[in-house]
């Protein structure tokens, strides 16, 4: 209801004395070389990989210490804007001095005509990244030009209604940075906690392969393929992932490796290590591995400790361009088994751990769509 509050609000304003106006007018494009970051005045470098689609703000960065290449100097409050691979929508605001990559913007707002970060909001509207995918140039990785971007028209309100329009987007994104910082405790909470139970050496030591059946995925002959329904499920690789059950769209008329309802699905290449619980039989490609254990407890507490293992799992992987774990690696996985009460009042502890990270998820999800969806009725 709030929403939807909002939303009318937004779809009411009175847009009468907004004007038409070219982004080139209210922003430049700021270009000043570093050479040697590792011996100038800046100690951050924010590179490709430091941008989040959707984030309104810089949040995470590297040293300059040892980087060897040029960089682009920006200072705080400037909105840097990955030009290179445009699809990935990446455009953020920075509150600190430093440089980053050629492959970004730095754009600085004229603030005689807008209000310090509007344009920040204004630059995570589908709008304007439609725009910017059609002009995006090049064969091998597509980049944005300035003059291109520059050129990106849209109503700007006047000053008054642009401040007034920043702090409720600040307030939005204000209240999805709290619940992550939350978020972030209870998984530091799962972690220890996990640490706690699965360095624990009351137990019997055994083997992955030991523990119920496991299955390596093969993907069937490409021919059996359809979505008419006719066969088995069929899932290639964790991209069919849900948060707890796969979202299926293919079918197979000739499986070859089946794994039965309730078993662990595991994602063998990249991102290794991501789990889901197959709700029903389904035929698996070479990206996932299934685990079926029979006791129910058991199979919460594998499936934890699996959830807990993710980052060794990615330190087994192996490969250059596709990160991936083989047989041998997984199966030999290693963990100690407590007594069954023990067992159990682990497994539910960590569940109710869980649930609380799943629902924290999901209302980040919420309020990133809402916030999104505010961001596009007003551009």
């Amino acid at each position: 209801m709030i929403n939807q509050v909002l939303k009318d609000k937004i779809l009411n304003f009175d847009k009468s004395k907004w004007k038409l106006t070219k982004l080139g007018t209210l922003a430049e494009d700021i270009s000043v070389r570093v050479d040697k970051p590792g011996e100038s005045v800046y100690d951050r470098f924010v590179g490709l990989d430091n941008f989040v689609s959707g984030d309104i703000k810089i949040n995470s960065w590297s040293s300059t210490k040892n980087l060897t290449s040029s960089a682009k100097e920006f200072k705080a409050g400037d909105i840097l804007f990955a030009r290179r691979n445009a699809y990935l929508r990446r455009a953020s605001l920075v509150d600190f001095n430093g440089c980053c990559s050629g492959d970004a913007f730095v754009i600085r707002e004229n603030l005689d005509k807008v209000i310090p970060s509007f344009l920040a909001f204004l630059m995570n509207s589908n709008n304007l990244w439609d725009y910017a995918n059609s002009n995006a140039a090049g064969t091998m990785s597509k980049r944005v030009k300035w003059r291109d971007l520059a050129e990106y028209e849209f109503l700007l309100p006047p000053k008054n209604e642009q401040a007034e329009f920043v702090k409720l987007l600040w307030s939005l994104d204000d209240n999805i940075e709290c619940k992550k910082k939350l978020l972030t405790k209870q998984e530091n909470l799962f972690l220890s906690y996990s640490n706690l139970i699965f360095s624990n050496d009351k137990g019997n030591e055994i083997e992955l392969k030991n523990i119920g059946k496991l299955i390596m995925g093969q993907s069937p002959d490409g021919n059996s393929y359809n979505e008419a329904g006719i066969g088995m499920p069929f899932l290639q690789g964790n991209a069919e992932f849900g948060e707890l059950n796969p979202i299926f769209t293919k079918y197979t008329s000739r499986p070859k490796k089946v794994v039965p309802e309730n078993s662990i699905l595991i994602s063998v290449r990249a991102p290794v290590g991501d789990l889901n619980i197959s709700d029903r039989e389904y035929c698996i490609g070479r990206g996932l591995a299934g685990l079926y254990i029979e006791n129910t407890s058991l199979r919460s507490y594998v499936y934890n400790f699996l959830k807990y293992s993710k980052r060794e799992l990615d330190k087994r992987s192996t490969g250059t361009t596709f990160k991936a774990i083989n047989k041998d690696v997984l199966s030999s996985l290693k963990l100690v088994i407590p007594f069954e009460n023990e067992l159990i009042v682990n497994s539910n502890n960590l569940e109710k751990i869980l649930n609380t990270i799943d629902k924290m998820n999901s209302n980040i999800i919420a309020c990133k769509a809402l916030k999104k969806s505010v961001i596009n009725l007003l551009f």
